[in-house]
């Protein structure tokens, strides 16, 4: 797709999205919101996976830290834009240390996945400990496997918390922004050289470029992005529980990016919308198990379409579109 077709595109799914809260009900407008926040969980794990080769199995645990972060600092200063900050910047600097020890200890990538997974776990484990009244932050219980409740929600400058439109809009915005940001840096001289370590990494560091902190920039804005979409989370749901660092969690954000492509941007964002709409309809069904269909669905795109929905959809306009130099042939020919 080219930068114009791209451009519009995001333009139309910004305005589409902004008039959306006055077209529905409140309720559908609160359950998107949560779709458009995983969807750019999703785009956090397409960035570093898809794009940087890094293979984290522990995205929740930045999830789960910005998630965390918020929830104290919006309870102990206010829901403002201090509390975003230190959700964004605590899982932010948690990726870059982790990082830095994976990355620059050469770490081959099948250790990395099982290293960022153990973490997530150990934070859940962590997390579940604190049940005692004894653990908490300032004016922030922690609560243990109860979580923290009674978060406060965004609010505009004059106090006035974010409606769910508001808070649908903002989170939109948002995701449409991370993913303009995300294309035109994998444009740029750094995005390429992140493109070439995921294709031979062995051969981008004979050429002189720094694998190491390369990937430690993609992981560590990757951590920053899921941060972001956890303190989201905290805001829509006014309640965050150590299920946010769960194993089930870390692995709906696998299948969303590959059911969705993993290879692309605007894969995972489509797959993890697509497949929470249908966990959502599923969930409503009390004889279907919906993690063992999400596990069928998860083998069937794995055997059967490898590189996922967004590929396969390009696949197919490309099939039905007539490219300029078949109509051009067509025209000599005749």
């Amino acid at each position: 797709m080219s930068r114009i077709l791209q451009t519009l595109a995001l333009l139309v799914v910004l305005a589409g999205g902004m008039a959306l809260p006055n077209l529905v009900e409140l309720y559908t407008v609160y359950e998107v919101t949560v779709y458009v926040v995983m969807a750019l969980l999703a785009l956090s794990l397409a960035f570093i996976w898809g794009k940087g080769g890094i293979m984290c199995l522990g995205q929740a645990s930045f999830f789960g830290l910005g998630a965390y972060a918020y929830a104290i600092a919006a309870l102990n200063f206010g829901p403002g834009l201090l509390a975003v900050a230190i959700a964004i910047s605590v899982p932010t600097l948690f990726a870059a240390i982790l990082g830095y020890f994976m990355f620059y200890g050469r770490i081959s990538d099948i250790y990395v996945g099982v290293i960022t997974l153990a973490v997530s776990l150990i934070l859940m484990n962590l997390v579940n400990s604190t049940s005692g009244p004894q653990y908490r932050i300032g004016a922030a219980q922690l609560g243990g496997f109860n979580g923290i409740t009674g978060i406060p929600t965004l609010a505009w400058p004059n106090g006035t918390p974010l409606d769910p439109a508001a808070l649908f809009r903002l989170s939109l915005t948002l995701l449409v922004g991370c993913f303009a940001a995300i294309s035109l840096y994998l444009r740029s001289r750094a995005g390429k050289v992140v493109i070439a370590i995921r294709e031979n990494e062995y051969r981008a560091e004979l050429l002189g470029y720094n694998v190491a902190l390369s990937k430690l920039v993609t992981f560590s804005a990757g951590g920053a992005l899921a941060g972001l979409a956890g303190c989201l989370f905290a805001n829509w749901g006014a309640f965050v529980s150590p299920t946010v660092f769960a194993l089930v969690q870390s692995a709906q954000i696998i299948i969303w990016v590959i059911v969705g492509g993993r290879g692309t941007l605007i894969g995972p964002i489509l797959g993890c919308i697509a497949l929470q709409w249908a966990t959502t309809q599923l969930g409503t069904q009390q004889t279907i198990q919906v993690n063992l269909v999400l596990g069928l669905v998860l083998t069937f795109f794995v055997l059967v379409v490898p590189a996922g929905i967004a590929p396969l959809l390009a696949k197919c306009a490309r099939a039905v579109t007539p490219s300029r130099s078949r109509i051009t042939a067509k025209e000599k020919q005749a």
